[in-house]
C-alpha cells in the first residue's frame, strides 16, 4: 500500500509545469520548497504527464533540468522519483557497481530489483539497462562483483523468468525445504540446490517452501540462516529470502540500518527504500519498523535527515512536515 498523500484536486500537468518551470528558473537557485510540494504528492501517472508535458512546453527534459538545478542527496532522490520504476531500478544497480567499495549492503540493491518485484518488472529493468549502458546487467555483475559467489548468484537471480502463476506443489515445497536446511545446517550456502531453488521457482512455490520449512524445524529460514552464519553470501541469501517471503520486512531493516549509527546515516540506502517502495508498500514497512524498533519512521527521518530532503522523504512516507 502506498503511503504518499495526493490532493484531492490535482492542478493540471500544464499548471504543474508552469510552476515547475518558475521554481527552477530563480536566479537565488531553484524552489526548492515548491519542487518537493508537487512532486512529492503526484503519483507515476501524474509524474509521467509532467515529464511529457514539459518537454512539449519547453523543449527540455524536466529531469534534465532537476538534475542541473538541485543539488546533493536531494537531486539525487528527485531524479530517482521522476524516472520510471525501470529505469530507476537499471540507475541503482549501475550505481552499486560504480562505487569503489562494494560492500555487500550496497550490492543487495540487486537482490531487490530481481525479487521484490515481478517478474515483468525485472525484465523491463534488465531492457533498461542495456539502453542506459550500452551492456547487459548480467555482464556488468560479471565485470564488477569480485567474489566468484555472489557473482554467480546474482547473475542466477537477475536472469531468472519466474513463472507468475499461482501454482503449488506441496510435496516439492517439502523436498526443497530439507534441501534448504540441510545446506544451511552444515553452512553450504554456495549449494548448488540452494541457488537453484531460490533463482528459478515461482514467488508462491518460494512462499510454501519457506512456510514448510518453519513447520517442518520450528524456525523461518531467515532465522535459521541469520543463526547459521555471518558471512556475505549468508547475508545476501537471507535478503533474497526476505524480498520475496516479506518485502516489507526487508525494507523496514534496510531503512534501520542505514540510520543505526547516529554520527552516518546511510543516505543511498535510506533514499533507494524509501523511492523505490513509496507507491507499493511503504504502510507496511512502516508498520514493519514500528514492530522491530517501537520507534515511528517518521520520527526517525525528522531525527536522522534535514532541510528539504527531510521534506521529500516526509512526503513520500506520508508524514507531516
Amino acid at each position: 500500500m502506498a503511503s504518499m498523500k495526493l490532493p484531492d484536486s490535482a492542478p493540471s500537468p500544464t499548471q504543474d509545469c508552469e510552476r515547475l518551470s518558475r521554481a527552477l528558473q530563480g536566479r537565488g537557485g531553484a524552489d526548492e520548497n515548491l519542487i518537493v510540494w508537487i512532486l512529492g504528492h503526484r503519483n507515476a501517472f501524474q509524474r509521467k504527464e509532467i515529464k511529457e508535458t514539459y518537454q512539449r512546453l519547453y523543449k527540455e527534459s524536466i529531469i534534465d533540468r532537476l538534475h542541473s538545478k538541485l543539488s546533493g542527496v536531494l537531486k539525487k532522490a528527485m531524479v530517482l522519483w521522476m524516472n520510471e520504476a525501470p529505469e530507476r531500478d537499471a540507475m541503482l544497480a549501475h550505481e552499486a557497481f560504480k562505487r569503489r567499495w562494494r560492500r555487500v549492503n550496497q550490492l543487495q540493491a540487486l537482490v531487490e530489483i530481481a525479487c521484490a518485484s515481478s517478474p515483468q518488472h525485472l525484465i523491463a529493468v534488465r531492457r533498461a539497462y542495456c539502453s542506459l549502458y550500452e551492456c547487459s546487467l548480467e555482464e556488468d555483475i560479471v565485470s564488477n562483483v569480485s567474489t566468484s559467489l555472489q557473482k554467480g548468484l546474482l547473475v542466477s537471480l537477475v536472469s531468472s523468468y519466474r513463472h507468475d502463476q499461482g501454482l503449488v506443489d506441496l510435496n516439492i515445497a517439502k523436498s526443497e525445504a530439507a534441501k534448504l536446511h540441510e545446506a544451511i545446517e552444515k553452512k553450504q550456502f554456495d549449494n548448488d540446490d540452494v541457488v537453484w531453488i531460490l533463482a528459478t521457482r515461482n514467488l508462491f512455490q518460494l512462499k510454501a517452501t519457506f512456510e514448510c520449512y518453519k513447520q517442518l524445524y520450528k524456525v523461518a529460514i531467515d532465522q535459521a540462516i541469520n543463526s547459521s552464519g555471518n558471512g556475505e553470501l549468508s547475508f545476501m541469501l537471507r535478503a533474497v529470502i526476505l524480498c520475496i517471503d516479506s518485502p516489507e520486512k526487508h525494507f523496514a531493516e534496510v531503512i534501520k540500518a542505514s540510520t543505526v549509527y547516529q554520527w552516518s546515516t546511510d543516505m543511498d540506502s535510506l533514499t533507494r527504500a524509501i523511492v523505490t517502495r513509496a507507491e507499493i508498500d511503504m504502510k507496511k514497512i512502516k508498520g514493519e519498523y514500528f514492530k522491530m524498533s517501537n520507534t515511528n519512521l517518521d520520527d526517525v527521518v525528522t531525527r536522522e535527515v534535514s532541510g528539504v530532503y527531510r521534506d521529500f522523504l516526509m512526503a513520500l512516507i506520508g508524514g507531516k512536515f
